[in-house]
């Protein structure tokens, strides 16, 4: 149960809040609890997740590939919640396969064959665990992928906002609400 009150989605008049609504429900089928539980300080969800949407919107890397950015940073943080939305995100709004979603959530990196795909994965992956050894052959490789220096920012940046978003799942217990994907992460 989560630690703080689930708000009422129904309760919701703010414009602003009911676009967000919009363009979540269109990838992921439902408003989740996170945003309900957001509702306790709806001034920064709103900017928060208007960060996150230019982040997804307005980049370089494709819709496929931030959710799998989001499932792997958010498997390695142990965050079952997050893991299960950007799953949800993947299979529901975006049409991949439930066997591939389910085996990239179960096995992580190791489920993906797509060379260019695997090392913006691995980059991603050394951002959330180890960043400071980043280093120039780091970005070469991304750079090899055709990412410019734009997308090598949003990449980290989606890193970051991915980790906020599962420490906030985390430490505030959200409800879980997606479909099981993968193995128990917490």
């Amino acid at each position: 149960m989560a630690l703080l009150k689930l708000h009422e989605q129904s309760s919701i008049s703010d414009p602003e809040i009911l676009g967000i609504f919009e363009w979540v429900t269109e990838m992921e089928g439902k408003v989740p609890n996170h945003f309900l539980l957001e509702l306790n300080f709806p001034e920064f969800m709103k900017a928060k997740l208007g960060a996150t949407k230019v982040l997804w919107e307005s980049g370089e890397l494709s819709q496929e590939t931030i959710q799998h950015v989001g499932i792997l940073v958010s498997r390695a943080n142990g965050c079952a919640y997050c893991t299960g939305a950007f799953c949800t995100i993947l299979g529901h709004g975006l049409k991949a396969s439930d066997a591939y979603v389910q085996e990239l959530a179960a096995e992580g990196i190791s489920a993906v064959e797509e060379a260019e795909l695997k090392v913006v994965l691995d980059f991603a992956l050394k951002v959330n665990d180890e960043p400071r050894a980043i280093d120039q052959s780091d970005i070469d490789a991304l750079k090899g992928t055709g990412l410019t220096d734009k997308g090598v920012l949003q990449l980290v940046h989606l890193v970051s906002d991915f980790a906020s978003y599962n420490r906030l799942n985390l430490a505030l217990k959200t409800d879980y609400d997606y479909a099981n994907f993968g193995p128990a992460t917490d």
